[in-house]
């Protein structure tokens, strides 16, 4: 098993779950369990498919959990295209995050290609 607090990558998502948390309490009450639920599931699910796919056997299954991980930033990049549209998040918030979020998707892009060379 490898510990997943050493990859950069899970480290900045998880510095990323705080920050969409802080930006989704000021959205309206009645998004609780609409956009503010989603928007939370899919941010936490990035840095969470990261640690389980850690906590398996083979490199194999890692890959395939960074690949869930990866699906859950794109999933979040259109949350945040969406909410600010809606004008729920203010345009320099969504720019921060959705940058953040690009660095995360390309470091998972990167780390699988590693390991994926390693098999």
């Amino acid at each position: 098993m490898v510990d997943y607090r050493k990859y950069n990558v899970w480290q900045k998502s998880h510095r990323l779950v705080i920050d969409i948390y802080a930006v989704t309490t000021n959205f309206p009450k009645t998004e609780q369990f609409n956009l503010i639920s989603q928007i939370n599931r899919a941010a936490v699910s990035i840095p969470t498919n990261i640690v389980e796919g850690c906590g398996r056997e083979t490199q194999k299954e890692l890959i395939r959990f960074l690949y869930i991980s990866s699906g859950s930033a794109h999933e979040l990049e259109y949350l945040i295209l969406l909410s600010t549209d809606l004008n729920f998040i203010k345009k320099e918030t969504s720019e921060k995050l959705l940058s953040e979020l690009i660095e995360i998707k390309k470091m998972l892009a990167s780390l699988i290609k590693k390991i994926n060379a390693s098999l």
